[in-house]
């Protein structure tokens, strides 16, 4: 039991498996001091997607209960999250609709822009600025007739505009009119990035509509459990820098929170280890995040994260995410005479998990699939709801809506529930909507087969690795003689591919060209023990810090596979939770300096622009500006102890001798701890 007057804190992470929880007290040393404090307890829940607060509540009761401590004593709750990085790994969000101001259809073929807005609905409108924040005209007509019908089929808005971050003030006007016609979340790009690159900048405010609803249900969920256990403490949520910012900061800004997990994770690999130079490996339920730690600090990639093959303008942990994990689909490699083991990128509900959860539902449609005579092609494979609410099922096609109608919240057998490939195709639509879980057989399962794992229904797992194994390869063969064959290739091919990401994401961090092509082909050499005229062996200059649950499973064969060692701490298991608590607010806030004509300074700040006949008092209100707005900003975020820097790059040229003002960037940056309750 903790004395009254040491104040707690608790972490909480939600994954797309377990929700983790851990309780901190500062007993011992400051919280940014590497291997100070002290965990109390910690404790894990499954995370219930229909229902998050279920999730939450489960790990945090066993928390207080382990520690024996009043509610009443936590003066700060700090959360990180993986569900919005698994959602763009996986292609799920919302349907949102994008309005693009001052833009052209060819414009979506830039960035990956078309590709991420699929079937989702776009709408163009004249208007926009150039780069001096001059205006051309706006004409909002287009937009206002599409309202009525996009209000009741869509789940938010995103709104783009030519050089909006030189003059917001199209995206302004769009944004409050579908706020006063319908009512739903918008989105303004402007909100979201002062960098150049309409159409990046669009793909931003994009994703980030997708994910309003998403990370608005989990601060919802976290603030009714703390409210219903009497904790009264401020809740902050990791951002994808490893900041820590207020929860009604993320929930208007959720693309922020892309990587918050792994951000999270490894703020505490260095408060666990101590290192201050490492590669960071952390492997979930659905993905595998690597990272670099430097003198201390993880890298942060300037260029703007990049997650599901989508490069973002959002400053985030230089993290290469991989769709690999415990919960990873298995699959073959399709018209090989031996086919490979594939592993994701897509997350399948363990077979293990569904048969733990919906018992004879799962494990007798298992036991008639193995009394057929001959495998078939979607054995041990089932669709469930995932439970979110009806509302976002909005605009579902017929086809869709059809087969949804059909599944419910009892797993049901794919060969039962699908006639044609047509349909296939429509249930892996409603898969991407997340509307709908896919369960199949996942390395987790496979360690379930083999007693590595027990923490859900091995009878399920064994009966799922029995249908698997018995398909056949391109020689008509089965692909394994038992079910502990197949798990063990299969536990290999995830500890291989592993080793493959991580000096995959080495070799991309030194810029080598071919990462991935390298990674392969030395890891290959190494399992195989390939004697080739060529010999040549690969170490890492620094060693790997395993975290996640399964990473003392899964990582025990990485050392000769990356020429070094793998530090699995004692709490990796709850990293993410624990870097929750340890990190620092940090805001930053821009304006600029531009001179559309001589002896004419404009600048753009915020939402406003304002223009100045002399440089001097033009760079003096930029950095006045700057101050106030993030010091706004960092009061939003959740710190009343901020400090501020502000910095000031001019771009200028000399012509005859003369120097010639071009631009002049400002920024503030502001840091603190975040406040706590009293």
């Amino acid at each position: 039991m903790i004395a009254k007057q040491s104040p707690l804190f608790l972490g909480i992470d939600t994954g797309g498996t377990y929700t983790d929880a851990v309780l901190w007290s500062e007993e011992g040393g400051p919280l940014d001091n590497p291997n100070k404090g002290k965990v109390l307890a910690k404790a894990k829940a499954l995370t219930t997607r229909h229902d998050l607060a279920v999730g939450i509540s489960g790990a945090v009761d066993a928390v207080l209960e382990k520690a024996g401590t009043d509610p009443a004593a936590i003066k700060l709750v700090s959360m990180s999250t993986t569900l919005a990085t698994n959602a763009l790994v996986e292609g799920q969000g919302g349907r949102v609709a994008l309005i693009m101001i001052g833009f052209s259809e060819a414009d979506l073929a830039r960035d990956g822009l078309k590709t991420a807005l699929g079937t989702d609905p776009v709408v163009f409108c004249p208007g926009g600025h150039d780069v001096h924040g001059n205006a051309a005209k706006l004409d909002l007509s287009d937009l206002e007739a599409a309202l009525p019908e996009l209000g009741r089929s869509v789940s938010g808005f995103a709104v783009c505009a030519y050089f909006a971050t030189r003059n917001p003030a199209h995206e302004l006007a769009a944004r409050d009119l579908i706020r006063e016609k319908t009512g739903l979340p918008v989105t303004a790009s402007h909100e979201l990035s002062a960098k150049l690159g309409g159409p990046r900048r669009a793909l931003t405010t994009l994703l980030n509509a997708r994910l309003i609803s998403m990370i608005d249900r989990l601060v919802a969920a976290t603030e009714g459990f703390l409210a219903k256990r009497g904790i009264a403490a401020p809740l902050m949520v990791v951002r994808g820098d490893g900041a820590l910012v207020s929860a009604a900061f993320a929930r208007q800004r959720p693309i922020e929170t892309i990587l918050s997990g792994p951000a999270a994770s490894l703020v505490g690999a260095r408060h666990m280890t101590g290192l201050d130079d490492a590669m960071v490996s952390d492997i979930g339920g659905t993905t595998t995040d690597v990272a670099v730690l430097d003198g201390g600090r993880p890298r942060l990639d300037p260029e703007g994260a990049t997650v599901g093959g989508f490069r973002t303008m959002v400053e985030a942990v230089a993290m290469r995410t991989f769709g690999l994990g415990g919960d990873s689909e298995v699959a073959l490699e399709d018209g090989a005479l031996t086919p490979k083991i594939l592993l994701g990128p897509r997350r399948l509900v363990p077979l293990a998990l569904a048969g733990m959860v919906h018992g004879e539902a799962v494990t007798a449609e298992l036991e008639r699939q193995l009394r057929a005579p001959n495998p078939g092609r979607m054995d041990g494979r089932f669709a469930v709801r995932t439970g979110v609410p009806d509302r976002l099922s909005a605009g579902l096609t017929a086809p869709e809506a059809k087969l949804y109608e059909a599944i419910g919240a009892t797993p049901l057998a794919l060969d039962r529930l699908l006639t044609s490939n047509a349909q296939n195709a429509t249930l892996n639509r409603l898969v991407a909507r997340g509307l709908v879980h896919i369960c199949g057989f996942t390395p987790s399962d496979a360690a379930h087969v083999l007693g590595r794992q027990a923490n859900w229904d091995p009878a399920a797992a064994r009966l799922g690795a029995e249908l698997f194994a018995r398909r056949r390869d391109g020689r008509g063969q089965a692909i394994a003689a038992t079910p502990e064959a197949l798990a063990e290739r299969v536990l290999t091919t995830l500890t291989r591919w592993s080793a493959e990401y991580i000096l995959e994401t080495a070799f991309a961090e030194d810029g080598l060209d071919g990462a991935a092509t390298v990674a392969h082909a030395l890891v290959q050499r190494a399992v195989d023990a390939h004697p080739g005229i060529a010999r040549f062996t690969v170490a890492l200059d620094r060693p790997v810090i395993g975290l996640g649950a399964s990473a003392p499973l899964h990582y025990a064969g990485l050392p000769p596979l990356i020429g070094n060692g793998c530090i699995v701490p004692e709490d990796t298991d709850v990293a993410n939770a624990l870097g929750a608590v340890v990190g620092q607010v940090r805001v930053l806030a821009e304006a600029r300096v531009s001179q559309p004509r001589e002896g004419l300074f404009r600048l753009a700040s915020g939402q406003t622009v304002r223009d100045f006949t002399d440089e001097a008092k033009a760079i003096a209100a930029a950095e006045t500006d700057v101050r106030a707005l993030a010091a706004q900003r960092a009061k939003d975020a959740g710190t009343d102890s901020a400090e501020i820097d502000v910095a000031t790059e001019f771009k200028v040229s000399t012509i005859e001798g003369q120097r010639m003002f071009i631009e002049a960037h400002v920024v503030a940056v502001a840091s603190g701890r975040p406040r706590i309750a009293a």
